[in-house]
């Protein structure tokens, strides 16, 4: 490991403001949108699961970082606001998918774009840190999974 330097501290902090900035953003915009900033989550986390099926409430917990019981219960205040619905799963009974109504699907529609808009402020930043970093040779943290 090389030694820390005050430009690695400089890199990090603007990459620590930066996203902190976004998420105060994204929770503003939500709430202007008459979503919590945690429904709002739990409607990107559906739309964005991969795969041919809607997400288990184990995959939205896993997204957010959620224990089991709170995903519960954040899919049941989503419900509630018309927002997702649960279906059962075709094959195996004993799992419950969530998928978005029309409600969620427009209301997640709305603030998609600008989200996608500021995530672009926040590339060069990253960028500037990662290149710090390949210009010394060092090795680029993994990405979590």
């Amino acid at each position: 490991m090389h030694e820390l330097t005050r430009s690695d501290f400089e890199n990090l902090l603007a990459f620590r403001v930066s996203l902190r900035r976004f998420l105060h953003w994204s929770q503003t915009e939500a709430r202007a949108a008459g979503l919590t900033p945690a429904q709002h989550q739990l409607l990107v986390a559906i739309k964005g699961h991969r795969g041919g099926q809607d997400p288990t409430i184990g995959d939205l917990a896993g997204y957010l970082l959620l224990r089991h019981h709170s995903a519960v219960e954040l899919v049941d205040r989503a419900a509630a606001a018309g927002l997702v619905e649960r279906r059962s799963d075709a094959e195996d009974g004993r799992l419950t998918r969530v998928g978005l109504t029309a409600h969620g699907e427009a209301r997640l529609g709305k603030l998609t774009p600008a989200h996608l808009d500021e995530l672009q402020n926040l590339a060069p930043v990253l960028d500037q840190l990662v290149a710090g970093w390949a210009a010394r040779g060092q090795r680029q943290p993994r990405p979590h999974s």
